[in-house]
């Protein structure tokens, strides 16, 4: 028996490396890694029997679904995105997943999504949720407040002119005009000392640049970074959910307006202590008591939501990597 984790296909200027945070969470299950497998193309793999772990978002290569028979997969915080799910959700991508049910779903529109099918589905939450590994004591914790990818959706000067297309579309549907909204919203929430002095993350790095050794290392130093902040402001649910996982005090703000982004978040923002912003107006409201803006003096406690559903998640891995075939 091998054991794999997916690695992923870039975008043609940047890759996510809260993919590799993904496929971490998986990693800390192996007895051994054998190999890393594309998991765009699935379908492709030949060879010995491979056991894998089938969490994260799939898949932008529909047409190279179902998985090969030599992959044995555990379906847990598995994402079928609305806009792959037409082309995954055929006749023979259904009997695939029953033959595999049933299916934990990172999120409630997929575990909806299959039983509309038929297919025995669940909510189990993001294997990230079970990266404690990464905790440290808390006398490690430091000074530093991170913020992390926030309000990564607005528009942004790099995302309109990433081509001639996105260009016109950005004019067209007046997205050129909103350059300025990121920094304005964000004002109006965070104090302008923090702006100014928080260590600010990029979780999406240019592609083309890094071998796949060095992508999971950037994740790793990512999670050891965050295991010891102060506090860490983010848009970015695989750096929130991690944060929850490794105790790490953390605020998730949500900006998100498209079915594409929300579709993703059913079920998972009831974890989050959040910021939740008017991407129109600015406004914003907190879940959370917050007197005036975050600053660096803020203190939020986690809500600790997320053990429930952590723990059955590592007994199903565990289960999986240890039963015989």
């Amino acid at each position: 028996m091998k054991y794999g984790i997916f690695k992923y296909d870039e975008n043609k200027k940047f890759f996510n490396v809260g993919d590799n945070i993904q496929s971490l969470a998986a990693k800390q299950y192996m007895p051994r890694l054998d190999t890393y497998i594309n998991r765009e193309k699935l379908a492709d793999y030949q060879g010995e029997k491979m056991k894998i772990i089938m969490n994260g978002w799939f898949t932008h290569n529909y047409n190279n679904w179902v998985p090969s028979d030599d992959i044995e997969p555990l379906f847990v915080s598995f994402h079928v995105n609305n806009t792959a799910a037409p082309g995954m959700l055929n006749e023979k991508g259904i009997a695939y997943l029953k033959k595999h049910e049933p299916i934990g779903c990172r999120d409630q529109f997929t575990a909806d999504t299959l039983k509309a099918k038929g297919i025995d589905a669940y909510f189990s939450g993001c294997l990230t949720l079970t990266l404690d590994t990464y905790k440290v004591d808390d006398s490690l914790r430091g000074e530093d407040i991170y913020i992390v990818d926030p309000l990564y959706s607005y528009p942004t000067w790099e995302k309109v002119t990433y081509d001639w297309r996105r260009f016109l579309r950005s004019i067209q549907n007046g997205n050129l005009f909103k350059l300025g909204n990121k920094k304005k919203h964000m004002a109006n929430f965070i104090s302008e000392d923090l702006l100014k002095n928080a260590i600010y993350v990029n979780q999406e790095p240019p592609a083309n640049t890094y071998t796949d050794e060095q992508k999971f290392a950037m994740a790793e130093e990512l999670l050891h970074k965050y295991a010891k902040a102060k506090l860490v402001i983010t848009s970015r649910i695989h750096c929130a959910l991690p944060c929850l996982a490794m105790g790490t005090p953390v605020i998730f703000v949500n900006g998100f307006d498209s079915f594409v982004d929300s579709c993703r978040f059913d079920g998972i923002l009831e974890l989050f202590n959040r910021i939740d912003i008017n991407t129109k107006t600015g406004e914003f409201t907190a879940n959370f008591p917050l007197e005036g803006k975050i600053s660096k003096d803020t203190v939020v406690k986690n809500l600790g939501k997320h053990h429930a559903l952590a723990e059955p998640m590592k007994e199903k891995c565990r289960a999986f990597i240890n039963s015989n075939s």
